[in-house]
């Protein structure tokens, strides 16, 4: 993986950079989206724990996915394979061998780094102590699996989704008769025990992949590896991530894993430097060849090995890459307050697409200590928009100007306000998160309201 060498920005750019990544981790941990795993007892390095709303951003983003990969083809099935396999199936793909990081200890402070990741390689960054010999790190977390306590009891939490599909390859074809060209998707947990987990969420130890195996016939690959580059970049767009820092990078023959023929990564511009976000590679028939798989052409009258391009999309660092796509800071924003006054102050809000926001809309009464407010907004209103949308949020807490800020960080749409004069004329505020201005709309009208806005 290339990262930019942040010694190569101006000092001022790296700071606003590295301030806007604090700002983006503050806000994630105060609304509610990402916690440090383990936190209360230190922390644990590589982990981190989903809250309400990032759950609910995390889903979206897999829902979509599913949706435009899966379940809009015709050729595309979906699988859900077991993290725990066999020791035999990491031997046979070359993960127990090959997947591996070089790294370098301190002989001072003990301190592991990964050689490839450190500019001075004599000195630990540390303590400037020796840095020994570099070694190969296998990054697979060994387990036991059973009571046994000998070497056939040895499994792995899986690196990688990819080979659960590919030992199910015979399954799928028995199962449901595909034609080639077909794929298979998947959506689960993979594993890596990483030197130096890092970067909030970017780089960590445990981690969710939507990965596509897509089976082809060999001279076919150039061809869909160039479709499925373009299917690639569609999605990034469909769901908001800002295309003006997306970069395609051809990684060398001496950068690639060691199943690639060929290797695109598709790389963002993170606050901590451009780095990979997606790849896309060109896996050959090396998995199912070296698991003895192959597959019958009746095209060709021949049994074949097909060939794979492989698809990968990180669901962390999706999310990360949208996050830092949606955060704004508006300097001439408004704080709404209560009684109708306004304090100029910055407005922070992610811009979101409603169909990847956690929540499309939140309903508040004006004042919380007024019953007929209240019954109003949630029988009324609160009601009728869960009912139709779902991602709908109640919210009572705090002064108007505090309830909009707290929605605008969350990334919600629109705020719906029943105020008193909703008794009278059954209509209610609707602000808008993007500008935050605001109208009058009936009651009656609110769910045509917001289906055409967010269509």
């Amino acid at each position: 993986m290339k990262e930019e060498n942040k010694k190569d920005l101006p000092a001022g750019r790296q700071e606003e950079k590295n301030n806007l990544m604090e700002k983006i981790v503050s806000l994630c941990k105060r609304r509610g989206f990402i916690f440090q795993g383990s936190e209360i007892y230190g922390g644990l390095g590589g982990t981190w724990d989903f809250g309400h709303f990032g759950v609910a951003l995390k889903n979206n983003i897999t829902q979509n996915w599913w949706k435009k990969f899966v379940d809009s083809r015709r050729d595309m099935y979906g699988i859900d394979a077991s993290i725990l396999m066999r020791q035999e199936v990491w031997q046979a793909s070359g993960h127990v061998a090959g997947f591996a990081d070089p790294m370098v200890e301190c002989e001072k402070c003990r301190k592991k780094f990964r050689a490839d990741q450190i500019e001075d390689k004599i000195k630990c960054a540390e303590c400037k102590g020796k840095l020994g010999e570099e070694k190969k790190f296998n990054m697979m977390f060994q387990t036991k699996v059973g009571a046994a306590d000998d070497s056939s009891s040895i499994s792995y939490l899986r690196p990688e989704t990819a080979q659960g599909m590919f030992v199910n390859f015979k399954n799928t074809v028995d199962a449901f008769h595909p034609k080639l060209p077909f794929g298979t998707a998947q959506i689960g947990k993979a594993f890596r025990n990483e030197i130096n987990p890092r970067d909030f969420i970017f780089r960590v130890r445990e981690f969710e992949q939507m990965e596509i195996e897509y089976f082809i016939r060999s001279e076919d690959w150039e061809k869909y590896f160039e479709y499925w580059k373009d299917e690639m970049l569609d999605w990034m767009e469909e769901v908001g991530i800002d295309m003006n820092k997306v970069h395609e990078l051809e990684v060398s023959k001496k950068d690639r894993a060691h199943y690639s023929s060929r290797t695109i990564d598709f790389e963002f511009d993170f606050p901590f430097g451009r780095s990979e976000l997606f790849g896309l590679a060109y896996r050959t028939d090396f998995d199912l060849k070296n698991h003895k798989l192959d597959y019958l052409d009746e095209e060709k009258g021949a049994k074949i090995i097909p060939h794979v391009i492989e698809p990968t999309f990180g669901v962390g660092r999706a999310l990360l890459a949208l996050l830092v796509s949606a955060y704004t800071e508006d300097p001439e924003g408004k704080q709404e307050a209560s009684d109708g006054a306004s304090e100029k102050d910055v407005r922070v809000f992610l811009k979101l697409k409603p169909s990847i926001a956690p929540v499309i809309c939140a309903v508040s009464p004006l004042l919380k200590n007024k019953p007929e407010l209240v019954e109003y907004a949630n029988t009324k209103v609160y009601a009728l928009l869960k009912e139709e949308f779902g991602r709908v949020a109640w919210d009572d807490n705090g002064n108007i100007g505090k309830r909009y800020r707290r929605q605008d960080e969350i990334g919600t749409p629109f705020c719906i306000v029943v105020d008193f004069d909703t008794l009278e004329d059954d209509t209610v505020t609707v602000r808008d998160r993007d500008t935050a201005k605001q109208e009058r709309i009936k009651v009656v009208d609110l769910k045509n309201y917001i289906k055409e806005k967010i269509n």
